[in-house]
């Protein structure tokens, strides 16, 4: 470094260090019940998306498909989200990976509306992996 930089110290720049792991990291607002709220959204997100996906916006058939059971697991998380259950969110972001894969496969298969619909799909599973993910991290117990 040349001499006379100034390097800014991190208690300017709000910043803190983790206290195990010494990494100094911003100070940003992911509490808790923040992540359980983005969870949330993007789950029920995600169902919505799904039923109008494949009942009216672009169903395999006229008239909707049998693929609208797609729906039924993720309605399993949804108490435990609501409840901000820890050990629901560890498992239910398992199981989002599913639809992050149906997604990436459809976005690669589809054409048209799918497409785009299989992008969503794939956007709302993934915030709501990150943000449950997030929130177990958070709530361990330590």
């Amino acid at each position: 470094m040349a001499a006379g930089s100034v390097i800014p110290r991190a208690h300017t720049l709000n910043l803190k260090a983790d206290a195990k792991t010494g990494v100094v990291m911003r100070n940003a607002a992911m509490t808790p019940a923040l992540l359980a709220r983005a969870a949330l959204a993007s789950l029920l997100a995600l169902i919505v998306l799904c039923l109008a996906w494949e009942l009216w916006l672009a169903p395999l058939r006229p008239g909707g498909s049998w693929l609208v059971l797609k729906v039924l697991p993720l309605l399993a998380p949804v108490f435990g989200v609501l409840h901000s259950r820890r050990y629901t969110f560890q498992w239910a972001s398992m199981l989002v990976l599913c639809y992050v894969a149906e997604g990436v496969v459809r976005i690669a298969t589809e054409p048209g509306l799918s497409r785009w619909l299989a992008a969503l799909e794939v956007l709302f599973a993934l915030a709501f992996f990150f943000a449950a993910v997030l929130y177990a991290r958070t709530t361990r117990r330590t």
